[in-house]
């Protein structure tokens, strides 16, 4: 087996003991750790949220006090805790309004997306459409992310990475990218991070 290949099967071994459907959690866990993303009390955006990884450890991070909204069309496989409120909906569609209206709050600390296409085998293609669900993530979040908030999205690495990183610092003030250790070795994707949310459109900070 090679080394690539233990390593991923490390981690979906480890999702498994700690009850955790699916081993993204440890991307986030990783890019957590080096920014700090999540802070007791936070309301947080999870749009992908699908089958709910993510949104465990988000939940996990605000704490009771804190308020996570996951939105996906597919059902999300976890037990379901209080400080989450679960939109079955087109994370690529839903209205800043409904997502306010789940947050019951003026605006979200932070949004994150692990949205990605179905891969076609095709690398132009798949990069072509994972800018497309970044570029998308990117503009609903930033309509409810408060100032100073923080986004983070998956993106292929490709021609089009240069545009969705000048569109984060259109809309924040710094652009971060990370990949984290548990991504498979073959795999392209990174994580692009807007961090400290441009205080020139809405929602304000509170």
């Amino acid at each position: 087996m090679s080394a690539h290949r233990r390593v991923a099967d490390h981690y979906a071994r480890r999702a498994r003991q700690e009850k955790y459907p699916a081993r993204s959690i440890y991307k986030l866990e990783e890019i957590d750790r080096k920014v700090r993303l999540f802070r007791h009390g936070h309301c947080v955006l999870d749009l992908g949220a699908a089958p709910g990884s993510w949104t465990m450890y988000i939940a996990d991070r605000v704490s009771r006090s804190g308020r996570v909204v996951a939105v996906d069309r597919a059902p999300l496989t976890i037990a379901i805790p209080h400080q989450v409120a679960v939109l079955q909906a087109d994370a690529l569609s839903v209205s800043p309004e409904e997502l306010l209206r789940a947050a019951e709050r003026n605006g979200f600390d932070v949004a994150v997306s692990d949205m990605a296409p179905r891969t076609s085998g095709h690398r132009f293609v798949d990069q072509s459409r994972s800018y497309a669900l970044f570029s998308r993530a990117l503009e609903i979040s930033s309509a409810v992310v408060k100032a100073g908030g923080h986004f983070v999205g998956k993106i292929f690495q490709g021609p089009d990475f240069e545009t969705a990183r000048q569109e984060v610092l259109e809309r924040y003030e710094k652009a971060r990218i990370i990949r984290p250790k548990s991504v498979r070795s073959e795999s392209y994707e990174i994580y692009l991070l807007g961090l400290g949310r441009r205080p020139d459109t809405q929602p304000p900070s509170s």
